[in-house]
């Protein structure tokens, strides 16, 4: 489900400044990105188009119980792995795990599967 947003600028902003990161930032992350471009922007102003952008469908929240949420720019299927080391969350490119989403879609309809969300924890290239 899908709503529709106004085009603001700091929406704007905050969708450019979060499709030039492959780190998956937090809001907090975000909000120091973003305010360099909009000094007036409040942290509670980028928590609500956060999520607002996240219910329109137009960025992905990452969030695990327990841990703090995290967003993505790229709205494409992708799974995402989180570092049990740092706790950063990279996107995995690899083929393996496409036959893990041929799978979940071949079985949707018996199962009345409407989405998912499959993250991966393990080391990041860095904390090997």
């Amino acid at each position: 489900m899908s709503i529709k947003l106004s085009n603001t600028t700091q929406r704007k902003v905050i969708i450019e400044e979060l499709k030039k990161l492959k780190t998956h930032p937090t809001a907090d992350e975000l909000y120091e990105i973003v305010k360099k471009r909009l000094p007036k922007i409040s942290l509670g102003t980028v928590y609500r188009n956060l999520e607002q952008l996240s219910k329109a469908g137009k960025i992905l929240k990452l969030g695990i119980s327990g841990k703090q949420k995290r967003f993505d720019g790229n709205i494409e299927k992708h799974f995402h792995l989180r570092c049990d080391a740092c706790g950063s969350v990279r996107d995995i490119d690899h083929d393996l795990f496409y036959d893990i989403d041929q799978l979940i879609e071949a079985n949707q309809g018996p199962l009345g599967i409407s989405g998912y969300n499959i993250e991966f924890c393990g080391l990041c290239e860095e904390c090997k």
